[in-house]
C-alpha cells in the first residue's frame, strides 16, 4: 500500500521536477495527481511512463491524500496549504511562507530527519532555501566534528532559481550580444544577467542586506545550530541550473583539511571531487541532473585560527527544491506515516 500524493504547481519547473524524482527514487505512490491553477489547466505532464493531466488547485479537495508537494509562490500557498492542511494532508511547501514559522519543522533530511515528526501542529513541513540546502548538508557532519562558529559565504546562483522566465532571459540576452539588431532589455532582473553578475538577489532589506541573505542566516540557525553565526552575499551569475558557493568556516576546535574531507566523503548526500590539479573540481554544469551535493577545494584557512575553505555545487532544482521535497516526503513516510 502506497501513498496518495497531490503535486501543486505541477507545471512549473520545480513541480516537474517533483514528478520526476517521484518517479525515479520509486517513491511508493499509490495514486498521483498534478494540480495547477486554471490557467494551465488540462496541461499534460509525464510522471514515469504515465501522462498525467492538470487539475484545478481551486476545486481540489485534499481530503483523503496523504501528502501535497507544494511548489507554488507564498501567495498562493497562503491560501491553499491551510486546505490542504485542514483536509488532513501533510503540506510539504517549497516556498518561504512557513520556513521561519517555530510551529513548522524547516527540514534537510541528511541533517536534522528528526524534526519531521513536529509536523503536527499545523500539517505543514517547509523546504528550506536552495542556497542553504546544499550549504547545510555540508556544515552538519563538520559542525558534529569541530562545531562551527561562523560561516562566510558567497554565492553563485544560477538563473532557474527565478523561474522559467529569467531563463529565457539569460537566453535571449545572450543571443542578442551576438545579435546586435537585437536588444533583450532586463525584465527578471534588474541589470543584464549575460555576461554578467548581479550582486542582488531578493529584495534589499534596512539592513543593507538582501533577504535572500537574511534566508541563509535565519534558516541556518533553525536547521543546523541557532548559535553559528553566517554572513553571506549572494550573487546572481549567466548560469542556467546549478548553484555554486564559496565557503569559509570558523571552528571551536582545530579540523584538519584531510580530516575533514574524509569526514565529508561519508557522509550523507555528498560527493566529494577534490583533486589539486586542472579540472579536479565540479562546476555547476557536471552537477544538472544529480542528487548529490558536490564539495571541492578543501583547504586550511590559514588566517584564522580553526579555519577551512571549501567550494560547493548543486542543482538547485534537484536538492535545492524537487529533491528535499521528495526526500521529506520519504522521511515522513518512515518516521511516522508507515504505509509505503
Amino acid at each position: 500500500m502506497g501513498y496518495k500524493v497531490a503535486v501543486v504547481g505541477a507545471t512549473g519547473n520545480v513541480g516537474r521536477e517533483m514528478l520526476n524524482i517521484l518517479d525515479e527514487r520509486q517513491f511508493p505512490v499509490d495514486e498521483i495527481v498534478a494540480l495547477a491553477s486554471r490557467r494551465s489547466l488540462g496541461t499534460e505532464i509525464s510522471f514515469g511512463d504515465r501522462t498525467l493531466t492538470t487539475k484545478d488547485l481551486e476545486t481540489f479537495d485534499f481530503t483523503g491524500w496523504d501528502m501535497a508537494l507544494f511548489a507554488i509562490g507564498s501567495d498562493a500557498t497562503k491560501t491553499f496549504a491551510p486546505k490542504a492542511a485542514a483536509a488532513g494532508c501533510v503540506v510539504i511547501d517549497n516556498s518561504s511562507l512557513y520556513r521561519y514559522d517555530p510551529d513548522v519543522p524547516l527540514v534537510v533530511p541528511e541533517v536534522n530527519p528528526e524534526a519531521v515528526e513536529l509536523y503536527s501542529k499545523k500539517n505543514i513541513i517547509a523546504n528550506p532555501n536552495c542556497s542553504t540546502a546544499q550549504m547545510v548538508v555540508a556544515l552538519k557532519p563538520l559542525h558534529d566534528r569541530a562545531t562551527i562558529k561562523r560561516v562566510v559565504v558567497s554565492t553563485y546562483q544560477s538563473v532557474s532559481g527565478s523561474g522559467k522566465d529569467a531563463i529565457d532571459e539569460l537566453w535571449d540576452q545572450t543571443k542578442a550580444v551576438y545579435n546586435p539588431t537585437q536588444e533583450v532589455p532586463p525584465k527578471v532582473y534588474p541589470k543584464q544577467i549575460a555576461f554578467n553578475v548581479i550582486p542582488h538577489i531578493d529584495v534589499f532589506l534596512d539592513s543593507g542586506e538582501t533577504k535572500e541573505e537574511w534566508k541563509m542566516v535565519a534558516e541556518t540557525k533553525k536547521i543546523v545550530d541557532p548559535k553559528i553565526k553566517v554572513t553571506a552575499t549572494c550573487v546572481r551569475v549567466p548560469v542556467f541550473v546549478g548553484h555554486s558557493e564559496a565557503v569559509n568556516i570558523e571552528f571551536e576546535e582545530f579540523l584538519d583539511e584531510d580530516e575533514a574531507r574524509d569526514i565529508l566523503r561519508e557522509a550523507p548526500g555528498i560527493m566529494v571531487i577534490d583533486k589539486r590539479e586542472d579540472g579536479g573540481y565540479v562546476t555547476p554544469v557536471e552537477c544538472v541532473g544529480d542528487f548529490a551535493t558536490f564539495i571541492s577545494r578543501i583547504r586550511q584557512d590559514s588566517t584564522i585560527e580553526n579555519g577551512l575553505n571549501l567550494w560547493c555545487v548543486s542543482d538547485n532544482l534537484r536538492k535545492g527544491a524537487a529533491l528535499n521535497a521528495v526526500q521529506i516526503a520519504e522521511t515522513l513516510g518512515k518516521r511516522v506515516l508507515k504505509k509505503g
